[in-house]
């Protein structure tokens, strides 16, 4: 039954088509209607974005489980295998709460970039007006790279030695950062922007919401573009940590896919949302860290000791246990500067 993927890619490459479709007029409707002219997001607004890509990300979970409880049960290579109808509805059920798993540990795991964002845009010194725009391409780019990520994870979990390479990398890196210092981020470091210096000459100051512009018949590169590229490659940094944790959850394609695709869309209002306050949630990262170990375990060990398979609610609970204890953690226990800062006022 491992063995068998519920959902492959010829029987639903339609579906993949239709979906993507959706996500690129969903994009467009985003940036040609509602940012068509720049502007700072407000809170209000970012909450209200926030809200419709959760919704939209939990009415797809219910659909699909819907779908697959109608589906699988008639599945001939499920019949083969012996699998009953009520067997069946039970592995529907199971496949949207992977869904469901995958797109918590996704969006958790989009916290990070969240930092990232703050960094670059202050570094650069790109208005608020702008970041929009910065990330609406940023998220492109980023959906275009997990794509590419999730088929040759895909590939390459055909292998049972990669499940304890990808493992055993999710476990050390939850360690590093449990336990490693931090490093401030310094963009210009950056050896993709440094590889974008060689070939695009940089203006200084900015043109607008323009990427490009032509100066004494020359193209050049705006702090928006420059911004734009070291968003590209932190995400690309990322998603070698998020889609084998994905896959740590589930070895269904369409499963890592969609559940990639909805946490990646809700990123940039979540950015609006959170980028002032996420310095209160400073034992988030040690959270993300532990999640990033359990499902190491879980990929390398846990599965394979609860007999191919850890029980899905248990994997949502912990993964959510540990990011809502965190969260509460940091309000109980603020960091000093803002304690002294809150007795001042």
């Amino acid at each position: 039954m491992n063995s068998i993927t519920l959902f492959p890619f010829a029987e639903y490459w339609w579906f993949y088509a239709s979906f993507t479709v959706a996500v690129m007029g969903m994009l467009a409707l985003d940036l040609g209607v509602f940012h068509r002219n720049a502007h700072a997001v407000s809170m209000k607004e970012a909450l209200g974005w926030t809200i419709t890509w959760c919704v939209l990300a939990l009415t797809f979970c219910f659909a699909f489980w819907q779908y697959a409880e109608w589906k699988l049960p008639q599945d001939p290579r499920l019949i083969a295998a012996g699998v009953t109808a009520e067997a069946a509805q039970a592995i529907a059920r199971q496949s949207a709460l992977e869904f469901l798993t995958g797109y918590v540990i996704e969006l958790s795991l989009s916290v990070d970039n969240i930092f990232v964002f703050v960094v670059v845009f202050t570094f650069f010194g790109i208005p608020r007006e702008y970041q929009h725009r910065v990330l609406f391409f940023g998220i492109l780019g980023a959906l275009v790279f997990r794509v590419l990520f999730i088929s040759l994870g895909a590939v390459l979990m055909k292998f049972h030695w990669v499940i304890w390479v990808f493992g055993g990398f999710l476990v050390l890196t939850g360690l590093k950062i449990l336990f490693a210092p931090e490093k401030p981020l310094d963009p210009e470091k950056n050896p993709l922007l440094r590889l974008l210096r060689r070939f695009v000459p940089i203006t200084p100051q900015l043109h607008g919401q323009k990427f490009l512009v032509m100066q004494n018949g020359v193209r050049h590169g705006t702090p928006l573009l420059v911004a734009l590229m070291a968003i590209e490659f932190s995400d690309i940094i990322f998603a070698v940590d998020s889609v084998p944790a994905i896959f740590a959850i589930t070895r269904e394609p369409l499963i890592v896919f969609t559940s990639n695709i909805f946490a990646i869309l809700g990123l940039r209002s979540m950015f609006f949302l959170l980028s002032g306050v996420m310095h209160k949630f400073h034992y988030l990262k040690y959270g993300l860290g532990i999640v990033l170990i359990f499902v190491g375990l879980k990929m390398a060990w846990l599965n394979e000791a609860f007999g191919g398979k850890f029980p899905i609610t248990w994997s949502l609970a912990i993964i959510a246990g540990v990011l809502g204890s965190s969260v509460v953690v940091s309000l109980l226990f603020p960091k000093p500067a803002e304690t002294h800062a809150g007795s001042a006022g």
